[in-house]
C-alpha cells in the first residue's frame, strides 16, 4: 500500500459496520436538517413572540439602523432560510445568509467575551457559523428539495 492510500478505519465494534454503511448516505442530510431545524425557534420566537423588540434594541445598542428593519431581517433569515436550509430548499443561498448572520454575531457581539459560550463568548456562534458554511458551500446534496426539482443554486 502506497503512502497516498489509506486502508479503512478498523472498527473498535466489527458488528456495527453494516449499520454504518446503510446510515452513511444519509448522514449530511440529518445533519443539514438538524443545523437548520434548531435555528428555527429562534426566529419564531423573534417573529411570533414579540422577540423582535428586544432584538431591535440590541442591535440599536450596537448602531445597526434602523434597528427594527434589521431585527425583521435577522428573525427572517434564522426562520425561513432555516426552514430552507432543512429542507434542502436554495440551500446554498439560505445557508450563506444564516452564516453571515452568525458570523456577524460572533465578531460584533460575542467577540468581546472571550471564547467560551459559558461566558457569553463566541465559541456556539462560530461553531454553527462554520457549519452553515460548509452547507453554503456543499448545497442541498441528495434527499434535498433541490435535487427533487433538479435545481440547484
Amino acid at each position: 500500500m502506497s503512502m497516498n492510500e489509506s486502508a479503512a478505519p478498523r472498527l473498535v465494534v466489527p458488528a456495527l459496520s453494516g449499520l454504518y454503511e446503510a446510515l452513511a448516505p444519509y448522514s449530511y442530510a440529518f445533519m443539514r436538517f438538524c443545523v437548520g431545524a434548531i435555528m428555527v425557534p429562534h426566529g419564531y420566537v423573534k417573529l411570533f413572540n414579540g422577540g423582535v423588540t428586544n432584538t431591535a434594541a440590541v442591535l440599536a445598542k450596537a448602531g445597526f439602523e434602523p434597528s427594527f428593519a434589521w431585527a425583521y431581517l435577522v428573525s427572517g433569515v434564522e426562520f425561513f432560510a432555516a426552514i430552507c436550509v432543512a429542507i434542502g430548499f436554495l440551500t446554498r443561498p439560505a445557508a450563506l445568509l444564516v452564516a453571515i448572520e452568525l458570523f456577524v454575531i460572533t465578531f460584533v457581539f460575542q467577540w468581546g467575551n472571550g471564547y467560551f459560550w459559558t461566558a457569553r463568548g463566541y465559541e456556539y456562534a462560530l461553531l454553527w457559523a462554520c457549519l452553515y458554511l460548509a452547507i453554503a458551500i456543499r448545497g442541498g446534496d441528495r434527499f434535498s428539495v433541490d435535487r427533487a426539482i433538479g435545481r440547484e443554486i
